[in-house]
């Protein structure tokens, strides 16, 4: 496969790639990272986000971003950056896709509730799931276990990463210990991760009447925002309303993340991946934005994760993940035989690796299972 002329020298190219653990042949006419984004769609780890918390419980109602309504969110933003960028919008596409495949049910309280049980066998860190899920867990090929995907891809799934993981992971860790960078692709698909969450998490406080738009508006972000829309729309209210802000957000963020991405490229003189690898990280937003951005993230803090009502939650998630890593551990014989033959191999990792695949109502129904006396079937 030839280079693809319309990209950025310092873009990602297919036909550069790194490569895959097990050598496959061409999947022509895809190329190498459109092949990744197909496999992780067709994955049933991305099909189990549909099930999984974003802020609020799948079951709290229809309307409120899942993990993977999140995770095709997070594309679409990171596509339309690369695309203004020229870089590789297929490699963007797929770690987009797959940046949270590892994470747990109940949102970051069952991430958090399973790195404390983990705390004595090596920790959790959900990115670190994320690329086990693609290299191990996913069981779909009759050559290899996971996924196969490209060095890049993985490269951008692992988001962040322990040194002590690092130091285990060869040449995908190698960046981390050396302070190296990842592609730009990846670097993209980050911030797209940010601007999409906390946009988003806007539009779900509001609509559940966790967040209002009066307090919103101590964030500087919103309320420019805001006041644009009501000098425009005076009579505006309602979704319509809060659309056309959270819009308007986002788009200020793209601009201003593309065009201060450009002035970091040409400042630093980048002309090819090797210099993006070498260099600072080179995607980011401009002091003052990225500034109005912490506003916002801290607000949100607050005012909604930190809400009594989803504390209430977080509290019950916590308690299901630690209940039922502690019964597994101590008495693997109440999983079914497939999951209690790899906890023979593999001990406390191959439960967590079963806790943080479930989805919020298999978690739960596991636990009644378990421990609700009123339900004595299995």
């Amino acid at each position: 496969m030839s280079a693809r002329p319309e990209l950025a020298p310092y873009a990602a190219q297919d036909s550069l790639t790194k490569g895959r653990v097990h050598e496959e042949p061409p999947a022509a006419p895809r190329g190498e990272f459109q092949r990744d984004r197909d496999r992780i769609v067709h994955s049933t780890a991305f099909r189990r986000l549909e099930y999984k918390t974003q802020v609020f419980v799948n079951h709290e109602g229809d309307h409120f971003r899942t993990r993977l309504t999140h995770s095709l969110e997070v594309a679409q933003i990171g596509r339309t950056i690369a695309r203004m960028l020229n870089l590789n919008e297929e490699l963007t596409e797929a770690v987009t896709l797959a940046h949270d495949l590892g994470h747990t049910p109940f949102g970051h309280a069952g991430q958090d509730a399973l790195n404390a049980c983990m705390k004595d066998y090596g920790g959790f860190e959900h990115n670190l799931q994320s690329l086990r899920v693609v290299d191990q867990l996913e069981q779909r090929y009759a050559e290899f276990d996971g996924l196969n995907l490209c060095f890049e891809t993985r490269e951008g799934i692992l988001k962040h990463c322990s040194l002590a993981n690092a130091r285990e992971l060869g040449e995908l860790g190698q960046r981390f210990l050396e302070k190296k960078q990842p592609s730009l692709e990846a670097q993209v698909a980050n911030l797209a991760d940010e601007i999409a969450y906390n946009n988003h998490d806007v539009d779900d406080g509001l609509r559940s009447g966790l967040l209002s738009e009066e307090g919103l508006m101590e964030s500087r972000l919103f309320a420019r925002h805001h006041d644009e829309v009501m000098a425009k729309y005076p009579q505006l209210n309602g979704r319509r309303k809060v659309h056309e802000i959270i819009r308007r957000m986002i788009n200020t963020l793209i601009i201003d993340l593309v065009t201060t991405t450009r002035a970091n490229l040409e400042r630093a003189g980048v002309q090819s991946l090797a210099d993006v690898r070498n260099a600072s990280p080179l995607v980011s937003l401009s002091d003052e934005i990225r500034e109005q951005q912490r506003e916002l993230k801290h607000y949100l803090r607050i005012n909604l994760y930190q809400h009594y009502q989803v504390m209430r939650m977080t509290s019950k998630a916590a308690r299901i993940i630690q209940s039922l890593f502690d019964t597994f551990l101590a008495e693997p014989r109440l999983l079914s035989p497939e999951h209690h033959e790899n906890v023979q191999r593999d001990g406390a990792r191959a439960i967590s690796d079963y806790i943080a695949g479930m989805t919020d109502r298999y978690a739960m129904r596991e636990y009644r299972r378990i421990f609700g006396i009123e339900e004595i079937s299995v």
